[in-house]
């Protein structure tokens, strides 16, 4: 990454840091619009409202059989004619991770805004990979147009486009923390007042914009949840499980994204894949959606042993499969959910042997665990979680615990597999 120090003149860098925050906030909530206007359209519930108390899992539910088999083959249409048009005739797509470490920081704004549409509509037509690469993707976009407005250097122009998808995360999760960390430890991979002062401007002024369609909710609603002795011994024990399964999941997405076709073949493995999710979706309407659902009645207590060991085997296989069609989405709600419901399955375990904690609770330590590993980001996994679900603070013990044992296990386990390959 370029190493040339921030010169422009103040006023200059604190209108592009605000204009970003700003343009960032209502990309990422129309996005959110986008997704839930479709979602209902797609699934006839709750029409007479973009947002509203009925969630998706509850939309689906009432959903006839045929009716999600029918949205699911028309979102393995979308994405496949989607993304094979977008790789046959846009500009090659660049990464936010690639612009933000480029001496020549530029993404295409017409495929880069094609690439978050089409992630947006094929999540919201029941596709199990994530919404959050969407958003990010329209804030970096949004930040790199505003620093050639700006006339800013390479090294200001690569910190507002990792900003800007920041504050894009920020919006559509209503997360200003998450997303002002998620920039400082994932795509800048370091810590100052140069950086964090910008990340918290446009991640805070992002969400407080986004609150203009989306209103000041958080992603999840909990029951009260208790820490007791048995919650707390199980983090320890349990957060190297977390991180063991979730260097697995991540080295068999990596292998199913590598293996994706770029070609006409996308057409008729999407059209396949979201066809089969379509009819599994007939009995198991959790599986449709980025996870969102099954981490949501997992935090409830609203799950047995069974079903989250089903959901869980399943939610894996159809987003190795998905990614492994050509789709394109995020792995942060995904892997959330998959953290959630595995946590299920070992605490339902666990309290036979020592009773007396909620499945809630090890929920919500067992989606940390397993989201700080599978996307190598603790300290946002830890912030994110709280703001997801604002769970009390008190749960940042076991949280912390069960991070600890998940990070330092998933270390471990990639580099025995670099030493083997070496």
């Amino acid at each position: 990454m370029s190493q040339t120090p921030i010169s422009s003149p103040i006023w200059r860098l604190t209108l592009a840091t605000v204009a970003t925050g700003v343009l960032a906030g209502l990309g990422g909530m129309m996005l959110a619009l986008i997704l839930h206007s479709i979602q209902h359209w797609a699934f006839g519930y709750s029409q007479h409202a973009i947002i509203s108390d009925e969630s998706f899992l509850q939309g689906v539910t009432s959903a006839t059989h045929g009716r999600r088999f029918a949205v699911l083959v028309v979102c393995g249409l979308v994405a496949g004619i989607g993304w094979w048009a977008l790789y046959r005739w846009g500009k090659p797509l660049v990464s936010i991770a690639a612009a933000v470490k480029s001496d020549k920081p530029n993404m295409p704004f017409f495929s880069t805004t094609v690439h978050a549409l089409l992630q947006i509509i094929t999540v919201a037509l029941g596709s199990p990979l994530g919404r959050e690469v969407a958003p990010r993707e329209i804030g970096a976009i949004s930040a790199n147009w505003l620093s050639q407005r700006f006339d800013l250097t390479v090294r200001e122009t690569q910190i507002m486009i990792a900003c800007g998808a920041g504050a894009g995360l920020a919006a559509v999760y209503n997360v200003p923390l998450g997303g002002a960390v998620f920039v400082l430890e994932v795509l800048l991979g370091a810590f100052s007042w140069q950086l964090l002062l910008p990340a918290i401007c446009t991640s805070s002024i992002a969400a407080l914009v986004a609150w203009i369609g989306l209103g000041n909710e958080s992603q999840y609603h909990l029951m009260p949840l208790d820490i007791t002795p048995s919650l707390l011994v199980w983090s320890v024990v349990m957060g190297p499980v977390f991180g063991f399964a979730a260097y697995w999941f991540t080295r068999l997405t990596n292998k199913a994204k590598g293996q994706a076709p770029r070609d006409a073949k996308l057409i008729v493995l999407n059209l396949i894949n979201f066809a089969i999710i379509g009819i599994l979706a007939g009995w198991l309407p959790q599986l449709l959606g980025n996870g969102k659902g099954p981490a949501q009645i997992s935090f409830d207590n609203q799950i047995t042993i069974g079903l989250a060991a089903l959901l869980l085997v399943a939610k894996v296989a159809i987003t190795w499969s998905t990614l492994r069609a050509g789709a394109q989405g995020g792995l942060l709600t995904p892997g959330l959910s998959n953290g959630a419901l595995l946590a299920c399955v070992l605490g339902g375990l666990w309290n036979i042997y020592w009773p007396g904690t909620s499945l809630g609770a090890f929920a919500i330590i067992g989606a940390a665990a397993f989201l700080a590993s599978s996307m190598k980001m603790p300290l946002t996994a830890v912030v994110l979680i709280m703001e997801f679900t604002r769970v009390g603070h008190d749960f940042l013990i076991p949280i912390l615990f069960a991070v600890t044992g998940s990070i330092a296990v998933q270390s471990l386990c990639t580099k025995a597999f670099e030493a083997k390959k070496s």
